[in-house]
């Protein structure tokens, strides 16, 4: 019987969480922002690869984007000393920062389906309430 839940992502998840909260307390670089969220965490299956997405408050602007990346990448050294301080691993993952728009891109297709259901409620002329109390 296979693992469900093995080795590498349980390191991910840990280090998802310890990252957040590094990133939420000692760095204190002003491109990044107001907030930063870590959205997820891939390790490797030898575990010397981390692939880190990251999501930004202030993510409508593309610069804003570009540095916050930038400085996560010029700290990347540092986070990884304060990772070998929170976590017991015998080698810390090389970190790597991703944005991840797949929040953005959620929040797009919501509205896009929701306007497609309103301009088809006034297309039809109907009122959806009135047609679920008839079943």
């Amino acid at each position: 019987m296979a693992k469900e839940f093995g080795r590498p992502q349980r390191v991910s998840q840990e280090l998802q969480k310890e990252i957040a909260i590094i990133l939420q307390r000692e760095i204190k670089d002003p491109r990044l922002g107001v907030m930063v969220t870590v959205s997820g965490v891939e390790v490797s299956r030898d575990l010397a690869y981390a692939k880190v997405f990251v999501t930004f408050l202030n993510d409508q602007e593309g610069d804003a984007v570009k540095n916050g990346l930038k400085a996560l990448k010029e700290a990347s050294g540092y986070i990884r000393i304060l990772l070998g301080k929170a976590m017991r691993l015998r080698i810390m993952p090389e970190l790597t920062f991703f944005y991840d728009n797949s929040l953005i891109e959620g929040m797009r297709m919501s509205n896009l389906v929701s306007n497609v259901i309103r301009n088809d409620v006034k297309r039809r002329g109907e009122n959806p309430v009135e047609d679920d109390k008839e079943d």
